[in-house]
């Protein structure tokens, strides 16, 4: 892994300790969750913004972008989808015997 892939997968991880420490304080998994792709999708609206002159600049690519960042989440969540079905007993630890 080359020292750019590992950094972004500490950035990563540095959101997902975040979003668990939060948790841990007693919010519900589903809030964490609603707060953090309420904030991603925050964070890429002003990073598409910061990148033009004006609100009329913007306005003009507002679907492309929002599709490019609609597929590009869909492909990672669909990635990740495969990975949590794939190692589902490892990643999900659960007491098997107290199950219907």
């Amino acid at each position: 892994m080359s020292e750019q892939d590992k950094a972004f997968f500490d950035r990563a991880d540095a959101f997902i300790q975040l979003a668990n420490s939060q948790m841990a304080e007693g919010t519900e998994a589903g809030q964490v969750s609603a707060s953090f792709m309420y904030s991603l999708a925050r964070y890429n609206a002003w990073f598409s913004a910061a990148g033009w002159q004006s609100g009329q600049d913007l306005a003009k690519v507002r679907g492309e972008t929002i599709e490019m960042f609609v597929k590009e989440f869909q492909r990672l969540l669909e990635m990740n989808m495969d990975d949590y079905i794939t190692n589902f007993d490892k990643y999900i630890p659960v007491a098997r015997n107290n199950q219907p």
